[in-house]
């Protein structure tokens, strides 16, 4: 298959890829990615770089702090791919990304500049932060039970579906005795494991409300465009085409479940046939494989990653 009849769509992590020392690598050998780096510190006010770079973890694993800390890396490694290729980068047919990753989407199509993108997205940390210290929860993930057995766990217990990753994964959001009753339901109907995970509140549910009012006030005072192309949102596995589309999708996306299985085959089905991962971190890339194993996943996260996908393709 020559280039020209690869069809690619760009993908995006979410929060808990991120780690201490994230990006270095491209931040010491690629001019363009210390570029993003320098805006995300100049734009903060304050240097997100070297919290990256150096730490402390607890701080870096602080909500406010890792959601701008991954898109940084992520719109780094995108802008060193393109530095790399120069005039023979692939434009993509679509992009998605997940949870937090759907904003860094927005600015590699256009929507919106990168020093309101990080802006926009420390915010949405700090909302979602306040709403978890108003209304405490947590999140688990379930192995080996499809979207259709938690249907019947969330009806019975109250948790909400916040990830449908892949066939056989699935996050679960709510309160914590709820959770906890939820992954017992889980593992006594046939699930192979149920993990809590280490988050700070029931991100993708109704406990969310409390930040969409503050997340549409700072959505509201931003200056966005239509994207280059289609961006297939989270909650609806469907293309959005236009800059306010975008935003109710934002604002939806808070509270709402983040169909990662649905939205690869949308982009499968739409032709796409490789799939770039920019970020830290291969979850993307290793769970697009497992939605379907005939397409090509990538994952660039640093310069000898980046040199391999273009040997590659």
């Amino acid at each position: 298959m020559t280039q020209e009849s690869k069809e690619f769509s760009y993908v995006f992590p979410g929060q808990g890829s991120q780690s201490v020392g994230m990006g270095l690598e491209l931040y010491e050998s690629s001019p363009a990615a210390r570029e993003v780096f320098e805006e995300a510190d100049d734009s903060l006010g304050f240097s997100l770089s070297r919290l990256i770079f150096e730490g402390p973890t607890r701080d870096l694993q602080d909500t406010v702090n890792s959601q701008p800390a991954i898109m940084v890396v992520s719109i780094a490694c995108w802008k060193a791919w393109e530095e790399y290729l120069g005039a023979q980068s692939p434009k993509p047919i679509s992009a998605a990304g997940h949870s937090l990753g759907e904003y860094t989407s927005l600015v590699v199509a256009g929507v919106l500049r990168f020093a309101d993108g990080i802006q926009l997205v420390r915010e949405r940390g700090r909302l979602m932060h306040e709403a978890s210290e108003l209304r405490p929860g947590g999140m688990a993930a379930i192995i080996g039970l499809g979207e259709l057995a938690f249907e019947h766990i969330c009806a019975e217990t109250g948790v909400e579906l916040a990830n449908v990753n892949s066939d056989d994964q699935v996050v679960i959001s709510g309160d914590k005795i709820a959770v906890a009753r939820a992954m017992d339901l889980a593992m006594a109907r046939g699930a192979k494991k149920a993990v809590p995970l280490k988050v700070s509140g029931a991100f993708h549910s109704s406990l969310m409300g409390h930040a969409q009012q503050g997340l549409m006030e700072a959505i509201a005072g931003l200056e966005m465009a239509d994207p280059v192309f289609p961006i297939v949102a989270n909650s609806m596995a469907a293309p959005v085409i236009t800059a306010d589309e975008v935003r109710g999708e934002l604002i939806e996306g808070l509270c709402h479940c983040v169909r990662w299985k649905q939205s690869v085959r949308y982009m499968v089905d739409s032709g796409a046939s490789h799939f770039v991962e920019f970020g830290p971190s291969r979850v993307l890339s290793s769970l697009i494989k497992r939605i379907d194993g005939d397409v090509e996943a990538y994952t660039l996260s640093d310069p000898a990653s980046i040199e391999k996908v273009v040997a590659e393709i």
